[in-house]
C-alpha cells in the first residue's frame, strides 16, 4: 500500500523527463540499472543491446548513466524505511582521478544500507554532513548506539547532531572493529561494478556514479519492505518511478 502511493506519487513528478531523447525511456532505464547494478562495462552493455538488434554507442550508455543516476537515486530514496536501533558508520576507499577518496557508508544491524556521502575532504565539516543528511533525511531514525572505524571527526560530529536536535538522546559511541565486519561487506557488494583499472576520473562523475551504485543496492535489498525480491520486481519498480509500462509482469 506504502509503495503503491509513493510510486503514483513517483509517477506524477517524471512526467517529461525522457523528452527530447532519441531512444525509448524504458530502454535508456533498463540499461542505466544494467550498468549501476551489474559488473558490466558500458563495452559489455553495447555488445549486448546489439545482440538485440540496437545498435547504441558505450559512450552514450555512459552519458546515460551520468544524467539518470542522480534521477534514480533521488526517487528510489523515498521508498526507504526509518531505520532504528544499532547504526554502523564506516568509510571505504575509491580511487578518483589516481588518488584514493573516501567514501563515508552507514547501515544498519541487518545490513541495511541508511545513506551515504562522498566528500571531496574527510574531515569535520564532512563528518557533520554526513550525519546531517542521514538524520534528517529520516527523522524518526533514533538510533540508540553509533559504531564508527575510529576517525577523529565523529565523536564532535555526533555531539553536534545531538545539539541540533537531531538525535533525541545521546547514543553510545562504539568503537570496535569486528562490529565494522558488516560494513567492509556492503563496501564490496556495493563496489563491485566500479571501474577497477584507472578508476573515476572526475569527481562529478563519481559522485554521480556512485548515487545509481547505492540506489540500486536499495532497490536489490527490497527497502526493508519485500520478501522473496525478484530481478523483475526490481525492474518493475524501478520503472513505476518514472511512470513507464511495467514489463515482465507475471
Amino acid at each position: 500500500m506504502i509503495l503503491t502511493a509513493l510510486a503514483l506519487k513517483l509517477k506524477r513528478q517524471a512526467r517529461g523527463d525522457f523528452t527530447s531523447r532519441h531512444f525509448e525511456a524504458m530502454l535508456i532505464v533498463q540499461t542505466v540499472s544494467w550498468s549501476l547494478r551489474d559488473a558490466l562495462s558500458d563495452r559489455d552493455i553495447e555488445e549486448m543491446l546489439l545482440e538485440r538488434d540496437l545498435t547504441v554507442d558505450h559512450s552514450t550508455i555512459n552519458r546515460w548513466v551520468l544524467a539518470d543516476a542522480p534521477s534514480i537515486e533521488r526517487r528510489l530514496r523515498q521508498f526507504r524505511k526509518p531505520h532504528r536501533g544499532p547504526v554502523r558508520v564506516d568509510e571505504t576507499s575509491i580511487r578518483i582521478r589516481g588518488q584514493w577518496r573516501s567514501l563515508d557508508r552507514a547501515i544498519d544491524k541487518h545490513g541495511e544500507p541508511v545513506d551515504f556521502l562522498l566528500p571531496a575532504h574527510r574531515d569535520l565539516d564532512a563528518a557533520k554532513r554526513f550525519f546531517r543528511t542521514m538524520l534528517q533525511d529520516q527523522p524518526l531514525l533514533a538510533p540508540d548506539r553509533i559504531g564508527t572505524d575510529g576517525a577523529g571527526p565523529d565523536p564532535p560530529a555526533l555531539a553536534e547532531s545531538r545539539e541540533a536536535g537531531l538525535l533525541p538522546r545521546t547514543p553510545t559511541h562504539s568503537v570496535t572493529k569486528p562490529l565494522q565486519q558488516g560494513s567492509e561487506g556492503d563496501h564490496f557488494r556495493m563496489k563491485r561494478p566500479m571501474p577497477w583499472v584507472g578508476g573515476f576520473q572526475p569527481f562529478a562523475t563519481a559522485r554521480r556514479t556512485i548515487q545509481g551504485f547505492e540506489a540500486m543496492r536499495w532497490l536489490r535489498k527490497g527497502f526493508g519492505f519485500a520478501g522473496a525480491w525478484t530481478v523483475c520486481e526490481q525492474n518493475q519498480r524501478l520503472a513505476s518511478c518514472f511512470g513507464l509500462p511495467v514489463a515482465n509482469k507475471a
